[in-house]
C-alpha cells in the first residue's frame, strides 16, 4: 500500500519550504544535509576526504594541474548557454553542478545515499539499486540494444553500469556539467577500484561523452535503442522534463525504449519523511515538489511512448519503461 503524493504540498512540505525560504536557515539546512552525508560515508566504509583527495592530487599546491583544465577545455563547449533551472543551488553546493568540488563528490556521495536503501547494503547500496534498474530493463526490452544514450550521466557511473549490463553497446553519455564530464572522461581510463564494473570494460567501446542540453543534445534523428535517464528527473522542472522526453522520442530509433530510474512519488518513505529529515533533503533539491506534483506517466504518452510500464525497484524508487509508439 502506497500513500498517494498530492499534487500541492502537504502542511509539513508548506512549512520546510517557508523554512527554506530563509536563506539562513537554508544555508544551515545545506550544510548539515552534506555533514549527514559524509558521517554516513565513512560510517561505510567509503572515505569520502581521501577518494577527494586522490582526485585532487592531479593539482598543484593552489591551482588546478594543467591535466584538469585540459581535460575540461577538450570537453567543453564554450557556446553552450545553459538553462535558468540548471544555474540554481543543487545538493548544497552553491555553484551547483558547475564546478570541481561537486564533481569530485558525487560519486562518494551516492555511495552515501544510497547506503540504507536495503538493511545492510552499506557501500554495495548504490551498486545495487542501479542493477536492480538493469534487471528491469533487462526483463523490458527483448533484444540488446546495440545504441545506448544516457542521458545527464554525471561522472559515468551509469553510464560504466549500463556498459556492464549491455557490453557490447555503444554508450553516449550527455551531461550539462562540463565538471562532471571531466570525470567521467579520466573514470575511463582510472577506474575507482570499487565503482560499478568499469575495471571490466577495457575491451569494450569507450563511452563517448557529449555537453550538452538533455532537451536539446544536436545528436541525429534515430540514433539509438535504448535512451536511460537514471535519477535526473527530480533534479529538474516539469517544462524541462517535458523537453527531455520529447528529445528522447526524437532520438529514439522505431521499436526503441526509454527507461527512467527515479524517486518514486508514491512510496510511504517520503510521505511518512520526519520535518527535519524532509527539511534537509529538499535543501538539496530545489524541485522537489515539482516532480512530485505532476504526471510523468501522462507526460511520457503524451511524448510520443506507449503507456509506460511502472516497477518499484526499492522501496523509494521507480523505473518506467515505454516504448516508441
Amino acid at each position: 500500500m502506497t500513500a498517494v503524493v498530492q499534487s500541492t504540498p502537504n502542511f509539513a512540505s508548506q512549512l520546510v519550504n517557508g523554512i527554506l525560504a530563509i536563506q539562513p536557515l537554508a544555508h544551515l539546512a545545506k550544510q548539515q544535509a552534506r555533514s549527514m552525508m559524509i558521517k554516513r560515508a565513512e560510517s561505510i566504509g567509503v572515505y569520502w576526504h581521501e577518494e577527494v583527495k586522490a582526485l585532487r592530487s592531479r593539482e598543484q599546491a593552489i591551482d588546478f594541474a594543467p591535466e584538469w583544465e585540459v581535460d575540461l577545455v577538450q570537453i567543453q563547449d564554450s557556446q553552450l548557454v545553459y538553462p535558468e533551472y540548471y544555474l540554481r543551488s543543487f545538493h548544497a553546493y552553491a555553484e551547483g553542478n558547475l564546478g570541481w568540488q561537486p564533481a569530485m563528490e558525487v560519486e562518494v556521495a551516492a555511495y552515501a545515499v544510497h547506503a540504507r536503501i536495503w538493511p545492510e547494503a552499506g557501500s554495495q547500496g548504490d551498486s545495487r539499486l542501479r542493477q536492480s534498474y538493469h534487471n528491469v530493463l533487462k526483463a523490458k526490452i527483448p533484444q540488446e540494444p546495440r545504441d545506448i544514450l544516457d542521458l545527464g550521466c554525471s561522472v559515468g557511473m551509469s553510464t560504466f553500469a549500463l556498459q556492464s549490463t549491455y557490453p557490447q553497446a555503444q554508450l553516449t553519455g550527455v551531461d550539462l556539467s562540463p565538471y562532471f564530464l571531466t570525470i567521467a572522461q579520466y573514470r575511463t581510463t582510472h577506474p575507482r577500484s570499487s565503482s560499478t564494473g568499469e575495471s571490466q570494460l577495457a575491451n569494450r567501446p569507450r563511452p563517448i561523452w557529449i555537453h550538452a542540453l538533455a532537451e536539446s543534445t544536436g545528436l541525429p534523428n534515430c540514433s539509438f535503442d535504448l535512451v536511460s535517464a537514471h535519477l535526473i528527473f527530480h533534479e529538474l522542472p516539469e517544462q524541462a522534463a517535458i523537453a527531455i522526453l520529447h528529445e528522447a522520442r526524437r532520438l529514439l530509433r522505431p521499436n526503441g525504449t526509454l527507461g527512467i530510474m527515479d524517486m518514486n512519488p508514491k512510496s510511504e518513505i517520503y510521505a511518512k519523511m520526519p520535518p527535519y529529515i524532509l527539511t534537509l533533503l529538499k535543501s538539496t533539491e530545489p524541485y522537489l515538489d515539482e516532480y512530485f506534483g505532476y504526471d510523468l506517466e501522462q507526460a511520457i504518452y503524451k511524448a510520443g511512448f506507449a503507456r509506460p510500464e511502472v516497477t518499484r525497484n526499492s522501496a523509494r524508487h521507480r523505473t518506467l519503461v515505454a516504448q516508441v509508439r
